[in-house]
């Protein structure tokens, strides 16, 4: 189908396409790869999936959401799984964040969840229940990894829908938020439930198993160091370390300290690299979402 296989509805109106329910049954009209598609809840965004075959409709499956960096490399976030989604007969949904949507210069929005009248966590879970639809599947917590600008993205939204989450993998992240109510957004929580109507619910969060991972050779600081002047400048903002490694590890321990359960994989001989970060992240995931599937869906 020219739409990527989204299921015939009028979405506008409401009406009911009386074979849409057999076309879900029979599972997704497309598999493997889609194209970028448009967002229908804001079309200057956009997500890429990738589903394997052998899916039936209605089924309850497991998704991976795969976050870019600031580069927008979708495609590489979203095939850095696709294996991996074979073996556990899950879909994959490789969200599009462009840069400078509102014509400011803006390329880091979505790292830090607001931009103007932009929630790109809400984006997020527009896109979830948009792919729900296009392929007749169900979705219940999804896992979530991001590299780089998307690692600023996850943990973030960590914060803000844990009870959205499954599982997390938060890879070689520029900046950090720690949960700290004595600072404002983006370096602490203290303004958190002000600015997006939610405060952290640690509860919550302890239930989802967080994965960090980075490069031991990832030690560049000049494109991530604040500085006075710049757009996200923060008093404190770079509090968490000088450097990659040194702003995932005072995560770690923030984290820890309010008792949720994280694994550190610090990768020898690695630098900013997504596929030596999306390796440890598979095989987080995989414990999380156990033996898999493959004999059934043929990886």
């Amino acid at each position: 189908m020219a739409d990527g296989g989204v299921l015939n509805a009028d979405l506008e109106t409401g009406r009911a396409d009386p074979g849409a329910a057999a076309r879900a049954a029979a599972g997704p009209q497309r598999t493997g790869i889609t194209p970028v598609l448009s967002c229908r809840a804001d079309p200057r965004f956009g997500y890429s999936l990738f589903i394997p075959p052998r899916l039936r409709g209605s089924e309850r499956v497991p998704l991976l959401v795969s976050v870019h960096g600031s580069l927008r490399g979708v495609e590489s976030s979203r095939d850095a799984f696709a294996d991996f989604a074979r073996w556990h007969g899950a879909v994959v949904l490789a969200p599009l964040f462009p840069a400078d949507p509102l014509g400011d210069g803006n390329e880091d929005g979505y790292k830090y969840m607001a931009e103007g009248d932009i929630r790109y966590d809400r984006l997020l879970l527009a896109m979830v229940a948009e792919a729900e639809a296009r392929t007749g599947l169900g979705f219940d917590r999804f896992c979530l990894f991001g590299f780089s600008g998307g690692a600023h993205f996850a943990h973030r939204f960590l914060y803000l829908h844990p009870e959205r989450l499954r599982a997390v993998s938060i890879g070689a992240p520029g900046s950090v938020t720690l949960i700290d109510p004595k600072r404002d957004w983006w370096v602490g929580t203290r303004d958190m439930e002000r600015l997006f109507g939610r405060a952290p619910d640690l509860e919550a969060m302890r239930r989802v198993p967080v994965h960090l991972a980075i490069g031991d050779s990832d030690l560049e600081t000049a494109s991530i160091t604040h500085r006075p002047g710049s757009r996200h400048w923060r008093t404190d903002a770079n509090r968490a370390g000088a450097n990659r490694i040194a702003r995932l590890t005072s995560l770690r321990r923030n984290l820890q300290a309010q008792g949720l359960a994280v694994r550190h994989d610090i990768i020898p001989g690695a630098a900013h690299d997504l596929v030596a970060v999306a390796e440890r992240a598979r095989d987080f995931f995989h414990d999380v979402l156990g033996p898999g599937r493959a004999p059934a869906f043929g990886a």
